[in-house]
């Protein structure tokens, strides 16, 4: 869809015509994850809610929530005068101070943890989050070994991307943090344990990481880190109890359980924090995109009493210039009292039970390319194959091999106006939480107008 679109009142001193935007990216911007002389990002012009602009005047349903961060959407009104309405009271203020916004966004985030969280240390970001979960638990327990499941993404800095399972970590390798033990968590459309249903599932994962702990020494691990609801690497809901004995096998060793909500959390699953759906309480969560939306970056640890308290005659080893910066401090606030006030949770539980699983169970009954639909509230995935009966992927995840099927699909999303996210063979589902009804609906016609394209690819 297109609509006429023209910028009001553009800000002094920065281009707002689209061949200038672009020739100055070009120029001047250096892209992450990119090969720099291929990059080709399309300029945008403007957001509202669910949708976002190029300067062509093409409309894109955002089904990605850009970095999966916008769950409150974009421009929300109310988020932004917040923003504008402390910034006019102050701007920054160094982290040695107390401050209100900080201080009352601390105290709202460890209420929303649940009984037994104490504390909260702010970060820029959710890899800066779990670069000091780790910290932490290494100094509170005295030990260095950190477990973390293959399929993971925990972030790009130095120490998480070697804690991270998938193959992004390759390139920075062998030069990550040592001390990292990698695992295999469950996934029971491609089960590395035979496994041939949920609670066999859960059953042979766990005797895996006990496996895996006797070998490693379990006195010699300070951390497990885990994503509740694995996100980049296939929206991987664990199946029952699993997450349940990771918690039991961690009190038996006296290891610190990390739980990173950095995409998971913050009403994305349908709950403030996607391991409250299980009723299990870790010893640190991380957290960062849907705390705010990225409206300012935040990210932050949240530390359980128990943790807490190693360091109350003791100096944590860490800190940065902008953590809890009061501007981004403010805005969780008002973000927190929108989701409480507008009754978004409930809006994605309801979204997730009566319209994108139900519709997207169809969706896959229609198309060939669909070998398997997984997630809840407003994170899903379908994990595409060539051949249903063989679950032979779409995509080849490292080789690359097939990756123009992934293409005509993404292409034809984008046409249709569906700005879609898509990784290896798998497209998810991961709209804002605010997304309306007729906006889903929206969304999953044109994904299953696009995945016609897809189905080019099938065998047979």
């Amino acid at each position: 869809m297109t609509e006429k679109h023209e910028l009001a009142d553009p800000l002094a001193g920065i281009p707002a015509d689209k061949a200038t935007i672009l020739r100055l990216d070009r120029s001047h911007v250096f892209h992450s994850w990119s090969t720099q002389a291929q990059i080709d990002p399309l300029p945008i012009a403007s957001a509202g809610g669910s949708y976002f602009f190029d300067y062509d005047g093409q409309r894109y349903l955002d089904f990605s929530s850009q970095m999966v961060n916008v769950n409150i959407g974009h421009q929300h009104p109310r988020l932004i005068k917040a923003i504008q309405d402390y910034a006019a009271r102050m701007t920054t203020i160094q982290p040695g101070f107390a401050n209100g916004a900080r201080s009352e966004a601390a105290r709202l985030i460890c209420e929303l943890a649940g009984p037994g969280f104490r504390s909260v240390l702010f970060t820029n970001a959710g890899a800066e989050a779990n670069e000091n979960a780790i910290r932490i638990a290494r100094v509170h327990t005295g030990r260095s070994k950190i477990l973390a499941m293959y399929r993971s993404y925990h972030g790009a800095t130095h120490g998480v991307i070697g804690v991270t399972g998938d193959r992004r970590r390759w390139g920075t390798e062998p030069h990550t943090v040592p001390g990292t033990v990698h695992f295999w968590g469950p996934y029971l459309y491609r089960s590395a344990f035979h496994s041939d249903s949920p609670e066999q599932e859960a059953d042979r994962a766990l005797t895996h990481l006990r496996d895996t702990i006797m070998a490693e020494g379990g006195h010699t691990i300070a951390a497990i880190i885990l994503e509740p609801v694995v996100g980049a690497n296939g929206i991987l809901v664990p199946p029952p109890g699993y997450l349940a004995g990771v918690r039991e096998i961690c009190d038996q060793h006296g290891i610190v359980l990390i739980a990173d909500e950095v995409m998971a959390g913050f009403g994305r699953c349908g709950e403030w924090f996607a391991i409250q759906h299980w009723d299990v309480t870790p010893d640190l969560i991380t957290f960062a995109k849907g705390v705010n939306s990225g409206y300012i970056p935040l990210g932050g640890v949240i530390v359980s009493e128990s943790v807490a308290a190693t360091f109350d005659d003791r100096i944590y080893p860490g800190g940065s210039t902008y953590q809890g910066h009061p501007l981004a401090c403010a805005s969780a606030v008002a973000s927190i009292e929108i989701f409480r006030d507008e009754r978004i949770l409930e809006n994605v539980r309801t979204l997730g039970s009566n319209v994108l699983g139900p519709e997207l169970a169809k969706i896959a009954e229609r198309h060939p390319s669909v070998g398997e639909v997984r997630g809840l509230g407003v994170f899903w995935a379908l994990e595409l194959v060539r051949d249903r009966a063989t679950r032979e992927p779409l995509v080849s995840t490292n080789s690359g091999a097939g990756t123009s099927a992934m293409k005509a699909l993404t292409t034809a999303c984008k046409q249709l106006g569906l700005w879609p996210r898509t990784h290896d063979n798998r497209i998810h589902i991961v709209p804002p939480c605010t997304t309306t009804e007729a906006e889903a609906r929206e969304g999953l016609a044109i994904l299953d107008e696009a995945l016609e394209a897809a189905d080019e690819y099938c065998i047979g």
